[in-house]
């Protein structure tokens, strides 16, 4: 009768040794990105101060490619990135254009209904402060620093700037709406009545 091999305690302490480092990492990564997703959450409500932030990290990049005179490609790739945002910040979440479904109210006597973006501010503040940090970051590799004449970048950039701001103008005016929400209009108190009128007057 053949015997079966038992695992000793050298084969458990070789094998949890080789797990333990990749679950150590897996667990540390799971930890950094709950509590960053934390942070995150907790910003949410403050408007102004997460905005300030994003003022200050763009000072910060502004200042680094004033220093180093370059990166220039890489600045031309965050403004095409942040027109595009832009763009899905003013646009509504559905396009009246191509939508058969209720849109957006054009008179005052039409049902309230807030202006839903097609990309939420949060989401917006999100994306353009990480797009500045990850494109500060790039300005310490020198293979990104490509020689370009840069007042040609600004100038594309320019253009297609306004023609971009142009056509979502020309949408907005064909559809009437404001990529705003004032919200709706209340009415506390009643108008006044001929004979309360008159009766101020005596």
């Amino acid at each position: 009768m053949e015997t079966v091999p038992t695992a000793t305690a050298e084969d458990f302490s070789s094998s949890s040794s080789s797990t333990s480092p990749t679950a150590a990492i897996s667990r540390w990564k799971y930890n950094v990105s709950r509590r960053y997703q934390h942070l995150l959450d907790k910003s949410v409500p403050h408007v102004l101060h997460r905005w300030v932030v994003c003022l200050a990290v763009v000072s910060i990049y502004a200042v680094r490619v004033y220093l180093v005179q370059g990166f220039y490609i890489i600045t031309y790739g965050l403004g095409i990135y942040l027109l595009n945002l832009l763009m899905g910040f003013l646009s509504p979440q559905i396009d009246p254009e191509y939508s058969d479904g209720p849109t957006l109210p054009t008179r005052g006597s039409d049902e309230f209904r807030p202006f839903v973006r097609r990309l939420p501010e949060f989401k917006f503040w999100y994306c353009v402060t990480r797009s500045f940090c990850i494109g500060f970051v790039l300005t310490f590799f020198s293979a990104f620093d490509v020689p370009v004449f840069w007042p040609i970048l600004l100038f594309y950039w320019l253009m297609l700037f306004t023609l971009t701001m142009r056509r979502q103008i020309m949408h907005m005016i064909k559809y009437r709406y404001v990529p705003f929400s004032l919200g709706k209009q209340r009415y506390d108190g009643k108008r006044p009545s001929s004979s309360d009128a008159t009766s101020t007057e005596d």
